[in-house]
């Protein structure tokens, strides 16, 4: 068995091939149970909404020709498959097999990433190569589980000889940075999207075997600990989501409850949960936190845990995030920093903790209905996390800061890689953020390209009505015609079978009518009329723009349109005066994209120097070849340069700004999203000396 579960192309991946083929199709999901309580709003799944643009649908269609093989490749190169192999070999023959090969004993859980981003790809479009590599890592985990249900390599392979983080027994350091139970969340939801994808229970058995040992071994009266890393109460809600057993939604009720008070900040630990009122501690964790509190308040309808995370929220964005929608300013514990301590040179923002925002904040919009959490959701998606991944697919930032001279670059891997895989499992559902479902109302929450069947409930006073509406839901077909976010312009046809009510809610953008952001953080240097546009039916009509949203309430017909057109000119944003590292700074936005500069796009490759009239008019163009296809931003600045004497001299330059996403795809450069108007504000480059315009010069070869 175990030469088999070596050979990582061979009988195991041809068996279960073999077994699986006379199943469901790869991207036909499961029916889940009906669940007793959720969200009032429903998102519409990824799977039912088909991208065809141009901005996303080549990102995913990447993950399946080069992020994800890169990454399997990582996990194959760096032992992390390996951890496995040896772990089983330790189950079966009784004796330590060897040592844990890499760096974290949570490292299991970048296979577990990876799966789950396979799975979800699979929903999108069937793929034999990657079926197999996804059911060849299903088996060796399989194959390394304990017989009571644990699953974690790095005590089975060695377990008198454990990591240093790990404890000599289970459990032991589970609220410090043992990670066990942040092993098992991953699991959980790796094992949920790979089942609703496949129908096959291979990894889902292996997960309900280790839920169930949890199960026995904490809670009230048990053991009464809470995890480090909260991760496990998302996982264990995605299990009860795909189970129905109602056991795993009480263990994460249990996990939330247990915390605190008493413990440390960097956990948020500090208090009980329902208690917390600010952000704090570790960023990833802590978006994960507030996300699983948020789904247990849905699915328990206790509204406590709701509460407290609309004053976390309120907290974060009116001190505590960055205007690229990034949080988690310090590298000390990778965490959030003091209100308005938002540096930009050394900001860490975490990849990780943009896809947690951007999970938080969704939950944040299915409990409420208020487009001020999908402004949120789309600033970070955009810029903080959508600048965590190449262009290319296969280099990622770990932290993104919002200014460089040269230091930072990407990477094609890290000792501890949570990042790559998190958006391994991230960017395939980009789609299933566009639209929800509330009744009769149809959400359009994202503009992207796409066609999406999308089923709605019929309104009470007209259920039962005609022989189609014995069910009481019924199907439109919206297709969304823009090139978002190049053009402001939207293009929605609405299909219906028969003419049927409903409200169709389109999000109007913050940054649209003059709020780039919930609360007064940062502002636009000058307000701009609501100039966004509705037309229906070629008919131009005048809404009143209610949370975030504009209701378009009618008995739809086949072939109706409704036109969407949004302002994109350039605006000039500014921080609160509380945040020091941006006074006498403006930051460029055009659309949902944050903007900066970068050496290569200007002169001498400097721009940290650079002083600019905030004032100024600054023009766009399209440039096809740079970057793969980007709206620049032109202005003009003086670079400033000290002199002898300590003067400034000014020379004119002229600028150009690339969206903030696409930096650092050009090697190690200059960049900088907030740009000085004065000259305290800035850099100015020093003073010419011998010393600084020298170059060494050698008699030798270089290759000597």
């Amino acid at each position: 068995m175990l030469k088999q579960l070596w050979n990582k192309s061979g009988l195991v991946a041809c068996f279960l091939l073999c077994s699986f083929t006379n199943g469901r199709q790869l991207n036909t999901p499961v029916q889940l149970p009906v669940l007793p309580k959720d969200y009032p709003i429903t998102p519409v799944a990824f799977s039912h909404v088909h991208l065809a643009d141009h901005f996303w649908k080549p990102r995913i269609d990447k993950m399946f020709t080069v992020t994800i093989p890169h990454e399997l490749d990582e996990l194959r190169g760096t032992g992390r498959d390996k951890n496995f192999q040896l772990a089983a070999l330790a189950l079966e023959t009784k004796k330590d097999t060897g040592h844990f090969c890499t760096s974290y004993p949570f490292d299991d859980t970048d296979l577990y990433k990876v799966i789950q981003g396979i799975s979800y790809l699979l929903q999108i479009q069937p793929d034999n190569g990657l079926r197999a590599s996804m059911d060849s890592l299903i088996a060796l985990i399989a194959a390394a589980q304990e017989p009571d249900g644990y699953l974690y390599t790095a005590r089975t392979i060695d377990p008198y000889h454990t990591h240093k983080w790990s404890g000599l027994q289970r459990w032991v350091n589970v609220e410090k940075l043992s990670h066990e139970l942040y092993c098992s969340g991953h699991l959980f939801q790796a094992a949920a999207a790979n089942y609703e994808s496949t129908g096959n229970k291979a990894l889902l058995n292996v997960a309900i075997k280790n839920a169930n040992l949890l199960f026995r071994t904490f809670g009230w009266g048990k053991l009464e600990k809470y995890p480090g890393h909260p991760e496990v109460a998302l996982g264990l809600v995605s299990l009860y989501r795909v189970t129905g057993e109602k056991k795993y939604l009480d263990l994460a009720k249990f996990f939330l409850d247990v915390r605190g008070p008493g413990g440390n900040t960097y956990e948020q630990a500090q208090e009980k949960v329902i208690d917390q009122r600010t952000a704090v501690g570790h960023a990833v964790r802590a978006g994960y936190l507030y996300s699983a509190m948020a789904d247990v308040s849905a699915l328990t309808n206790d509204e406590a845990y709701l509460n407290a995370d609309n004053y976390i929220w309120k907290d974060i964005v009116s001190s505590q995030i960055y205007v690229t929608g990034g949080i988690g300013s310090t590298s000390n514990g990778e965490a959030f920093g003091d209100p308005y301590q938002l540096p930009n040179m050394t900001a860490y923002n975490e990849t990780c903790a943009s896809i947690a925002n951007v999970y938080f904040n969704e939950r944040m919009f299915l409990s409420h209905g208020d487009g001020a959490y999908y402004d949120v959701l789309e600033r970070t998606l955009y810029n903080a996390l959508l600048s965590g991944i190449s262009l290319k697919g296969d280099k990622f930032f770990y932290a993104n800061p919002l200014e460089s001279s040269g230091q930072y670059g990407r990477s094609a891997w890290f000792g501890c890689s949570c990042c790559p895989t998190n958006l391994a499992r991230f960017l395939p559902t980009i789609g299933g953020y566009i639209y929800a479902t509330q009744g009769s109302k149809l959400y359009v929450n994202l503009y992207a390209a796409n066609d999406a069947s999308i089923q709605l409930k019929t309104p009470d006073k007209l259920s039962g009505v005609g022989k189609d509406r014995r069910s009481g839901r019924y199907t439109v077909h919206i297709a969304q015609k823009t090139d978002y976010p190049r053009s402001g312009k939207i293009l929605i046809k609405v299909d219906v079978e028969e003419n049927e009510p409903f409200t169709l809610k389109l999000r109007i953008p913050g940054w649209a009518v003059n709020k780039p952001i919930p609360g007064d953080l940062y502002a636009f240097s000058r307000n701009l009329p609501d100039n966004f546009l509705i037309r229906l039916n070629g008919k131009l009509i005048h809404p009143v723009v209610e949370d975030g949203y504009v209701n378009i309430q009618r008995t739809w017909k086949q072939g109706d349109s409704v036109e969407l057109n949004l302002p994109m000119e350039v605006r000039v944003l500014t921080a609160k005066d509380k945040v020091k590292d941006d006074l006498n700074k403006i930051a460029l936005q055009r659309g949902p994209l944050v903007y900066c500069l970068e050496g290569p796009d200007n002169y001498r490759g400097k721009i940290l120097n650079l002083v600019v009239d905030p004032h100024q008019k600054f023009t766009t163009s399209f440039q096809p070849d740079l970057l793969d296809g980007i709206t620049v931003i032109r202005g003009n600045a003086r670079s400033a340069q000290r002199l002898p004497d300590s003067s400034i001299k000014y020379t004119p330059e002229s600028i150009t700004a690339i969206p903030y996403y696409t930096w650092a795809n050009r090697g190690r450069n200059d960049m900088t999203v907030w740009i000085p108007t004065t000259a305290s504000a800035s850099k100015p480059l020093p003073v010419s000396t011998t010393a600084n315009i020298s170059r060494v010069k050698s008699s030798r070869p270089p290759s000597l």
